[in-house]
């Protein structure tokens, strides 16, 4: 200490001593640093930051640091953990911390700065969800105050100013905040004799009555004298520590809503009475499916909504064409009303809704296309969105000009440049009505998305988006930007409980290193975007971000893919191990027996259309007994095999469905088409290793590879080597690259806005994947059938992590009600393991059965329970008269679904219902989350007693005369 004080002597001034202190638990070869705006902190260049020393204190592992600074110093900093060459292995989330000397330092002084670990859940409360929606109302003080002047009126020598800091963004009106403890100046444990702090910062609540309650658990206040005891010591106490915030909610895809005013499909103004219907219920949040363009094919398969046309555009199928105008002529009302009673079914007619919506609008545009277009409403709008809605309208007229959306078909402007976009949407152009009507759909579509969306924050209710996890091979996007896409690749998912074969999503996977090069900027116009509208979101397949499973394009199926990125097998260490030929395993593996098994007397019509000429390969088979004996590896069985070949023109899946539709001769087959296509897809995946494309000497192992026979016929020794390269490759290898990858990623996704963030996190899940969203603050997703604990075939709500979303099913697997009719066996196994009853359950899910789920969610620690509608309608039986297998909204196993399910009663009829609001909202306040208050649109009542806060850009200080080296305090 003296000797850093010695340096820094010779500046002119008074000389202060900010020394940096931080209890943080360290792996072997990592450091904790302190980076920050100003230069003697590395102007936020973490290799000139500060390295700060560790200091083992009883359990805790204390890291701290001085640095000598001018009277009056400011700054904004942030803690890094860093290896021993000062690269960034973790930091910390939230915002950036400020420091600011008050006035009435002396020079050679020491100011101790007490902080803790920021995490991600850390800023959970500052996000939009809570500080905009959840907690509105709120007292807001913008003005910050600074510290002032701080005098040492104590005559003792050794005694310390402390400011006590501590962060909470609900405080009730009228609440104060205490800071109790042992010493006589915090009261001896007496609230009233304690320290009352100030108030401050953007973002604080006051409580009512002037009640006091105090925080679970203690803290302790200790200092290190060992280097000169600290003058002044600010003690940043991090959060208020209370029991966790909870809530609840309901999921509903945007198409699947009914209301009296529809047009045959749920529509954004039919949100408000959803948002009615959710205040009444006791529920924060809805949750919504993606609600962007995916009018691709022009047709039924549109339907997807994870398949976007444009990521910033909205679906024009959510329009009320009811309120483009208020001087809608007689005789399109009448069509409107006619339209009404036509589309009106028990699900949703894609096509012909569609077409009828757009109908209408070009009618209605016809008539107010220049009172609309020359509104400086319109205008701004148009300002504001025209980097993404020009090409948008322009593809548009495209894909209807050349009738494709495959960009490849459109001659000249297949290359999409900015020149041709501008003579495509010129005012001059014989086609403008058309570019402008695009921009028209668009401009009435946000207007009522937001009107919408403003309505929901409003009266407290959290609006929540989903986030796809691609977007259409034929999109505007891949148009516009082709660069950051692999377009010869596919996206999906290995094999997990949705699909036993795996997804093909049919997305390009994207080109994450282009990307990289403008800081992912296309990512935050995404996120940008959505916040005008969300205040929290869905980040679809969490997992891609870490890694994707990619495919080859020309793949149907998602079983023959590999992970992107991943430490393939190299060639030269599959031959250390005695792995060589590599032909036979990486070509599917075909026997005379495999035909007859799988085509029966079909087998030789298969064999003739669709493989080459067979031949006995006697050869082959001597080539490696050789090679065995002088390796000393052991022998392969002594087969005769009858290996063939498929054929050039149906070599790949696409190639077989393609030959499958043309076969001339299909009338000869004895068995039906499909079950042809799944047997020689099977014969295809027959396999072990996949050769990378691009590198011939890396390969990949095929998933469940001991599943497929090619696997099986091999000799002990290959079993076994490839089985635990396998292991290591799918478990082990690539665990340490696929969490700094998503430590690329995700935190520009996060930074873009400041909606709540919830990662889906089901399937196959990398064990780096839990800890980094703990580490960013994401919460997961957890369904009751798809526990993520090894073992058990129930999840166990009670046993929940905090940040967790958790819910009975979700929109990509059967509802409650069906999947309790599913499975008889299972339904038993589920009655005695969840329910605790050796009785034989109901052979339908009544509402004592949904009753008892819907609880066991409510009362689990996760933050959300978010339930779609049609589980909260099985608590009444009146509304279970619908098939349960109807309500089913995606079927994962099936790439062409048709999205079509529409509730079966409307949200006017379920308002009026007070037997079911009443059950939910008993349900959601007895397990003690909170509930929003029926009539109450300017504040909130919290169902506990109120607490305080004290925001960090304000604290109040106390002497501590004679201070001991550790002092125990509560706030």
């Amino acid at each position: 200490m003296e000797n850093f004080r010695r340096l820094a002597g010779n500046k002119q001034g008074k000389t202060v001593y900010v020394r940096f202190r931080l209890p943080y638990y360290t792996h072997w070869g990592q450091s904790l640093l302190v980076s920050g705006s100003e230069p003697v902190l590395g102007s936020w260049d973490v290799k000139k930051g500060q390295l700060l020393r560790p200091v083992h204190r009883g359990d805790e592992l204390i890291w701290s640091g001085d640095v000598a600074v001018p009277g009056g110093f400011g700054c904004e900093y942030s803690y890094y953990v860093v290896d021993d060459d000062k690269k960034v292995l973790r930091w910390e989330a939230g915002n950036k911390r400020k420091l600011s000397l008050p006035e009435g330092v002396e020079h050679g002084e020491v100011v101790e700065v007490h902080d803790l670990w920021q995490t991600g859940s850390d800023a959970l409360p500052f996000t939009s969800a809570f500080k905009n929606v959840i907690f509105r109302g709120t007292c807001m003080l913008d003005i910050e105050r600074p510290l002032g002047i701080i005098q040492n009126t104590s005559n003792a020598e050794d005694s310390i100013i402390v400011h006590f800091k501590v962060c909470y963004p609900n405080i009730d009106k009228d609440t104060s905040v205490y800071v109790i403890g042992h010493p006589l100046k915090l009261g001896k444990w007496k609230v009233q004799d304690g320290l009352k702090l100030d108030y401050a910062g953007e973002y604080c609540k006051y409580g009512k009555n002037g009640k006091l309650s105090v925080e679970t658990g203690f803290r302790e206040l200790s200092m290190d004298s060992s280097n000169g005891p600290p003058k002044y010591i600010f003690v940043s106490d991090g959060m208020l520590k209370e029991p966790p915030w909870r809530g609840a909610g309901v999921a509903i895809p945007m198409f699947s809503v009914r209301t009296d005013s529809d047009l045959g499909v749920g529509e954004f103004l039919d949100l408000k009475l959803l948002v009615d219907w959710s205040v009444q219920s006791g529920l924060h949040l809805i949750q919504l499916l993606p609600i962007n363009d995916t009018s691709v094919h022009k047709m039924w398969w549109d339907s997807y909504p994870y398949s976007s046309l444009s990521v910033f555009a909205l679906h024009p199928l959510y329009l009320r064409v009811q309120a483009l105008s208020s001087n809608i002529p007689e005789e399109v009302e009448q069509e409107i009303m006619k339209a009404k009673d036509q589309l009106d079914g028990k699900d949703v007619d894609y096509e012909a809704t569609m077409a009828m919506k757009l109908s209408i609008a070009q009618k209605i545009f016809s008539l107010e296309k220049d009172l609309i277009l020359n509104s400086s409403s319109f205008q701004k709008f148009f300002s504001e969105n025209e980097d993404w809605l020009k090409p948008y309208a322009a593809f548009c007229f495209l894909r209807d000009f050349f009738e494709t959306s495959d960009h490849s078909q459109w001659g000249r402007f297949s290359l999409y440049s900015k020149d041709k976009l501008d003579k495509l949407v010129a005012k001059d152009s014989i086609h403008y009505d058309i570019i402008c009507f695009h921009y028209y759909i668009q401009y009435h579509l946000h207007l009522q998305l937001f009107e919408a969306a403003e309505y929901a924050r409003k009266n407290r209710v959290v609006l929540k988006g989903d986030l796809p996890i691609g977007v259409d091979r034929n999109s505007v996007d891949t148009w516009v930007y082709p660069n950051l896409f692999r377009m010869n690749t596919s996206t999906g998912a290995p094999p997990d409980y949705f699909d036993k074969n795996g997804q093909n999503w049919g997305f390009p996977t994207y080109n994450w290193e282009e990307m990289s090069k403008d800081n992912y900027a296309w990512w935050r116009s995404r996120l940008s975007q959505m916040a005008k509208y969300f205040t929290a979101y869905r980040i679809d397949h969490i997992l891609g971000f870490f890694r994707i499973w990619e495919l080859p394009e020309h793949a149907v199926t998602g079983l023959v893919g590999k992970f992107r990125p991943s430490i393939p097998l190299s060639q030269e260490e599959l031959e250390r191990e005695g792995i060589w030929d590599f032909d036979h395993l990486c070509r599917p593996y075909i026997r005379q027996e495999f035909l007859q098994d799988k085509f029966g007397s079909s087998w030789t019509f298969i064999a003739s259309n669709f493989l080459n000429e067979y031949q006995k390969q006697r050869y082959e088979h001597f080539l490696r007994t050789v090679f065995s004996s002088i390796c000393s590896m052991p022998l392969f069985p002594l087969w005769l095999i009858i290996n063939g070949r498929f054929k050039e023109e149906c070599n790949t899946e696409k190639k077989i469905v393609s030959k499958l539709r043309s076969c001339t001769e299909r009338s000869l087959l004895l068995e039906s088409e499909d079950k042809i296509r799944r047997g020689l897809f099977d014969l295809l995946q027959n396999i072990v290793l996949i050769r990378d494309p691009e590198d011939a000497r890396k390969f990949y192992p095929r998933f469940n590879i001991e599943d497929s026979s090619s696997f099986k016929d091999l000799d002990d020794h290959s079993k076994n080597v490839l089985k635990r390269l396998y292991y290591d490759y799918y478990f082990h290898r690539q665990e340490d690259l696929w969490r700094l990858n998503a430590l690329k990623t995700l935190p520009v996704l996060l930074n873009s806005s400041d909606m709540l963030a919830c990662g889906e996190d089901l399937g196959l899940v990398p064990s780096c994947v839990h800890p980094v969203m703990q580490e960013l603050g994401l919460i997961g997703l957890r369904i009751q059938r798809m526990p993520n604990e090894p073992g058990l075939e129930f999840g166990i709500p009670s046993q929940y992590s905090y940040m967790t979303v958790c819910a009975p099913s979700c929109h990509d697997c059967s509802t409650m009600r069906a999947w309790w009719e599913e499975d008889e066996e299972r339904r038993r196994r589920f009655f005695k393991t969840v329910v605790g009853s050796d009785e034989l359950p109901p052979s339908q899910c009544t509402p004592e059965i949904a009753e008892f789920v819907l609880q066991e969610h409510v009362e689990a620690p996760s933050m959300w329970a978010i339930f779609p509608l049609q589980d909260f309608l099985a608590l009444k039986k009146e509304y279970t008269t619908r098939p349960a297998k109807e309500e089913t909204i995606n079927d994962p196993t099936n790439p062409k679904h048709y999205w079509r399910y529409r509730v079966h009663v409307t949200l006017e009829s379920l308002l009026c219902d007070k037997e079911i609001k009443t059950t939910i909202r008993e349900l959601v306040h007895c397990s003690g989350r909170s509930c929003t208050s029926v009539g109450e649109t300017e504040a909130m009542i919290r169902e506990k007693q109120p607490t305080a806060v004290i925001h960090e850009k304000s604290p109040s200080a106390v002497e501590l005369n004679g201070a001991s080296e550790k002092e125990t305090v509560a706030v």
